[in-house]
């Protein structure tokens, strides 16, 4: 999860934000915990987080991610960005691809500069299976955000679990899934439906399709997890 507190909804000042990344990164389910995601526009004002940062270009124009004691791993870039000017700005940098009917035209450009997808998990599933199979056809790594705080589809909201199981398991009807019972996480592996993803498939798929998501709360989603029973492990 990466933990982006100074966006919405959450939306929390940068002392309250810090504070509760603190408080994340003591929790016993840390573990679960990526990357602090922070707008370029704020980076100035940014502590030590004690590990990498992800930056959000809400100004395409700044410079200031280019900070060294920052810790910049990665780039979130919004739509429409020029991609040749992307290239070098960190090791990964991820473009939002909007659902639209050029999905894979924007996509294949992704790929072929050697950069990495951003989703916003919005609408319904078909878009968003979609965005998933052009990924894993043409080996693109992606991280998936907006609105996955809960683990498992309820409403129009869609669960991180589902996105996990449509990503290990090839199977974009994962999206669909609404009960919690078909989802388990063990020792033996991420299991959906009778199938199981074991600790490799599993690592395989963080490198090559579903690195991450992003999430304004780490507890919303550690908690949804607590309630399934799947934490602690």
């Amino acid at each position: 999860i990466d933990h982006a507190p100074l966006f919405p909804p959450a939306s929390l000042d940068l002392h309250e934000a810090i504070e509760e990344d603190r408080r994340a990164r003591a929790h016993p389910a840390s573990f679960m915990l990526g990357r602090f995601v922070c707008p370029a526009s704020r980076l100035a004002e940014l502590p030590d987080v004690g590990r990498g940062v992800s930056v959000v270009l809400d100004n395409l124009e700044s410079g200031v991610w280019l900070k060294p004691e920052a810790r910049v791993e990665a780039v979130e870039v919004p739509p429409g960005a020029d991609l040749e000017s992307l290239e070098r700005l960190a090791e990964e940098v991820y473009v939002e691809i909007p659902l639209d009917d050029d999905l894979d035209v924007r996509l294949a450009e992704v790929k072929r500069r050697g950069l990495r997808a951003k989703v916003r998990c919005s609408g319904d599933t078909t878009r968003l299976g979609w965005f998933l199979q052009e990924c894993r056809a043409s080996q693109l790594v992606y991280k998936a955000t907006a609105g996955l705080h809960h683990a498992v589809r309820a409403d129009a909201e869609h669960g991180f679990l589902n996105l996990l199981a449509a990503a290990v398991f090839f199977d974009e009807d994962a999206l669909d899934e609404r009960e919690p019972e078909a989802f388990a996480l063990g020792a033996e592996g991420f299991r959906w439906r009778g199938r199981t993803a074991h600790r490799d498939e599993l690592l395989h798929a963080r490198r090559s399709t579903l690195h991450s998501i992003g999430s304004c709360s780490f507890f919303e989603p550690v908690e949804e997890l607590e309630k399934l029973g799947i934490l602690p492990l």
